[in-house]
């Protein structure tokens, strides 16, 4: 399988043939339009994702948690603060906002971790969950103009802050990362980060920093974190990664050279794993799992 890869990604059509798989697979377009200030918006919210403390609220009255609509909040004692528009899924509009510390919440609803919600919310709504998330962290950590410190107002026609004393424009922060396979033979280097809550292991992965490349970026996270070089990227797929604000981009690379040598200092264990002694990975929602299953054709 590993030499068929390869050879693949050696070739013009190695582009068609992996969008192929991740265009069956992992839709790439997603149901969703952005909407901003539609003019009548709090009367016209269709599903509200509400935030407590990060956590955002459910709907717990079913099989599965759900995310209120607008007729589950009328009679609830909620006086939501930052609301945001996000847009339309389904043609049905939605918005986010925070409810405050001390609001308690009632029978029937619940606060719950976003990543925690994987797999129990619809995969449409659990992006457009997570982008809420990110669109309420930046709203609460913009409040102010870095130049001159005066209040953000929020602009009407794009999803953008400005300060009206200086004229500065801030928009949502993106923070690129990649995200690497890399093969040796029939096997696939698998790494335990430190910062991991569970014990799993995954692909390599790093910010990028300013100035640099993806793929300048790719190798030099590959060989800090473990010590080896690699060859032959190749790009796979990208996912956004909203907690609070990152965008992973997705590459395969072959192993070029060295040894083994972890960092200790982000990464505790590193090796080679083949499809059949793999350990514990990342859940299928992840960009990690995807590369893992698709390179060791699981």
């Amino acid at each position: 399988m590993r030499n068929k890869l390869i050879s693949a990604l050696h070739f013009t059509k190695c582009g068609a043939w992996i969008l192929a798989i991740n265009r069956r697979e992992y839709p790439m377009e997603r149901p969703f339009k952005p909407e901003f200030y539609p003019a009548d918006y709090e009367t016209s919210c269709a599903a509200w994702f509400l935030f407590q403390n990060g956590r955002v609220l459910v709907n717990t009255n079913g099989n599965r948690p759900r995310i209120p609509e607008a007729e589950d909040l009328a009679h609830l004692p909620f006086l939501p603060e930052r609301k945001h528009i996000l847009g339309t899924l389904d043609g049905r509009l939605c918005c986010a906002a925070d409810l405050n510390q001390g609001d308690v919440i009632p029978e029937g609803f619940e606060t719950k971790n976003v990543r925690a919600l994987f797999g129990e919310l619809d995969d449409r709504w659990m992006e457009t969950a997570g982008l809420a998330n990110q669109i309420l962290d930046w709203d609460r950590t913009h409040r102010y103009c870095g130049k001159c410190g005066h209040p953000m107002q929020d602009k009407r026609d794009e999803r953008a802050k400005i300060c009206r004393q200086c004229g500065l424009l801030n928009y949502p922060r993106l923070s690129p990362a990649v995200i690497v396979a890399v093969l040796r033979e029939d096997r696939i280097l698998l790494a335990r980060n430190k910062q991991f809550r569970l014990p799993f292991y995954s692909v390599l992965a790093g910010f990028v920093e300013p100035g640099e490349t993806l793929e300048a970026c790719a190798k030099r996270e590959v060989h800090e974190e473990v010590g080896i070089t690699i060859q032959n990227l190749s790009y796979f797929h990208s996912q956004p990664w909203p907690y609070p604000n990152s965008l992973m981009i997705g590459f395969i690379a072959d192993y070029a050279g060295g040894e083994i040598r972890v960092d200790q200092s982000e990464i505790v264990e590193a090796a080679w794993y083949s499809k059949y002694d793999l350990p514990r990975i990342p859940p299928k929602i992840s960009i990690a799992r995807r590369l893992i299953d698709t390179v060791l054709d699981l």
